[in-house]
């Protein structure tokens, strides 16, 4: 993964003696996310900077990448596993000039479809900003899910500017905003200064619960769509590992990938891994709950495991940098970004440049606490639905953030799109909550669980879900509630809404985010970049009205979800 920075004038007769510095001086503010090189493309209508993190093909691959007869360019932060297959589907022959994954996108835009069309087929995580200077276009585009960030926007001039973060537009752009996942868009020369209008090209059918219904997906079909999801996501000419928790999402794809890491995923497993050991790391307080199960799990999966303690006051000195990259006061995303930022860096230390990481099975599975208060199959899917709609702005943005501030690549497997065909495609009915197998308890994701058995230890597969900022130690949370209390004074809270009228903070703790947030990015259009209403997990109308004291909870802890929660022990 790396960092991508676009300007598009689209205006003849541009002078670049000062947007060129200007434009490098902007990417610099993202740099940490592509620390390996920097490239640059610039000519009076575009204007294209890439940081490069290199994990596939790091001696070439160099961005922005060029087609042979220098007519495009194309920046692109992210991975295109599926990359073999769409070169050999290409209708066109193309001159492909490095090995990088990325290039297909170049080779699909010259074969001649629309770009929906052949965006919806690549399989992968990216943003990506494309130059036609011979046809005076720009085109951007945005994976389905929305793993890699992506922001964009107008300057005073007039110009569109886009960006992998907000740092490197809040001085220039009044009305930036997230680029939306699923969709492109194209910008053409003679515009008229408004915002092109993003096009959508993923729509599954599963997003329709009528065309799921009946369904059924066999344990050992589910098993394996993970495992080959998995095995497509290890391709690495760089040292990768495993985010281990002991949770149980981030557990069965340390294990998944455990099965392959001996082999080459890029020469199809005919010879041996560059890194055969796989290495795994986990990070906690002292005596925290994850930290004692990711000793168990990693034993029974034969990884080289890594468990890192912080103390509570380290997480509260690093907070404020962590708001800067994660760009986000959600209480839940703050929370569970400090110490995933603080084991990125641990990562990073060791030679570490990618990881897999389990982000994405509670949406589509109904892993969250409150998902026990579900009414029905229907409501079940639709809520996981929205979850997965929302993702961009939770999870998917704090794995990415938290991990790119030290240029390391996290990698989602059940984000996955063949993998999410299966799991979304089956009917909710199958994963409701039900019990386990001790009969008393209601386990969540037992379709998950079962498919699994025998894989990882009992206690493993069948823990029930802690959100990370509560399995890193519960005196974490606890620790930030406290702290903002002193912090923030009740005459300044009591005012929280005249200060900031956009998403008024609900608690005191969201108020000390707030701040912190306000240093960097600074005015409503900022604010706006971040969901809004109460700080909570299940804030839909919908799972509102699952179990009436939804209403009244402030806090996003799991813990929060009355007679659901257990203790770890």
């Amino acid at each position: 993964m790396c960092s991508i920075l676009g300007v598009f004038d689209l205006r003849p007769g541009a002078d670049l003696r000062a947007l060129r510095p200007f434009a490098l001086s902007l990417s610099a503010r993202q740099r940490h996310r592509g620390p390996d090189w920097s490239g640059v493309h610039a000519e009076p209508r575009a204007l294209l900077v890439h940081e490069r993190l290199a994990i596939v093909d790091p001696a070439g691959g160099a961005q922005p990448l060029r087609s042979a007869d220098g007519a495009l360019a194309l920046a692109v932060n992210g991975e295109i596993y599926n990359h073999r297959a769409l070169e050999a589907g290409l209708r066109t022959p193309y001159a492909f000039g490095s090995g990088s994954d990325c290039e297909v996108v170049n080779a699909l835009y010259r074969d001649g479809e629309e770009p929906g069309a052949w965006l919806a087929r690549l399989n992968g995580i990216f943003a990506f900003a494309l130059w036609d200077a011979a046809r005076g276009r720009a085109l951007i585009a945005r994976d389905p899910i929305g793993v890699c960030p992506l922001y964009w926007g107008r300057d005073g001039d007039g110009r569109l500017w886009v960006a992998s973060e907000m740092k490197a537009l809040v001085r220039v752009c009044a009305d930036v905003a997230p680029f939306p996942p699923g969709h492109w868009c194209e910008l053409t020369a003679g515009a008229d200064g408004a915002m092109p209008q993003p096009r959508r090209y993923y729509a599954p059918a599963w997003r329709d619960y009528a065309r799921t219904r009946g369904v059924a997906v066999p344990p050992q079909a589910l098993r394996a769509a993970l495992e080959r999801a998995v095995h497509r996501q290890l391709m690495s000419d760089v040292p990768y590992g495993v985010l281990l928790s002991g949770g149980l999402d981030s557990s069965l794809v340390a294990a998944c990938a455990a099965r392959f890491a001996r082999h080459r995923v890029e020469d199809d497993d005919r010879s041996e891994a560059w890194w055969p050991r796989l290495h795994s790391f986990a990070i906690g307080l002292e005596g925290s709950p994850d930290l004692a199960a990711a000793r168990v799990a990693a034993e029974a999966i034969g990884t080289v495991h890594h468990g890192f303690t912080y103390t509570f006051e380290e997480g509260l000195d690093a907070l404020p940098e962590v708001i800067r990259h994660i760009e986000s006061y959600d209480v839940t995303t703050v929370r569970a970004s400090t110490p995933m930022f603080l084991l990125a860096r641990r990562i990073r230390a060791m030679g570490v440049k990618m990881v897999l990481s389990g982000e994405g099975a509670d949406e589509v599975f109904g892993g969250y606490l409150y998902f026990h208060k579900a009414p029905n199959a229907e409501e079940f899917h639709a809520e996981t639905v929205r979850k997965l709609d929302a993702l961009h702005l939770y999870d998917c943005l704090r794995a990415n953030k938290a991990m790119m501030a030290w240029g390391v690549e996290a990698r989602v497997p059940f984000l996955d799109l063949e993998f999410l065909e299966v799991a979304m495609g089956m009917d909710a009915a199958h994963k409701l909550v039900r019990p386990g197998p001790d009969g008393e308890r209601a386990v969540e994701k037992a379709v998950l669980r079962e498919a699994f058995e025998g894989v990882l230890p009992r206690e493993i597969l069948w823990r029930q879900k802690e959100q990370f900022s509560d399995g890193v130690g519960y005196g974490w949370i606890d620790g930030l509630k406290a702290h903002a209390e002193a912090q923030v004074s009740d005459a300044d809270f009591a005012a929280a809404a005249e200060r900031f009228p956009v998403n008024p903070p609900a608690t005191k703790e969201a108020y000390w985010y707030r701040v912190l947030f306000e240093r960097h990015f600074p005015g409503e259009a900022c604010a706006r970049t971040v969901p809004g209403g109460k700080s909570i997990a299940c804030s839909s109308p919908a799972a509102l009205a699952w179990d009436a004291s939804f209403a009244r909870m402030a806090d996003p802890s799991g813990r929060a979800v009355v007679g659901v929660h257990r203790a770890a022990v």
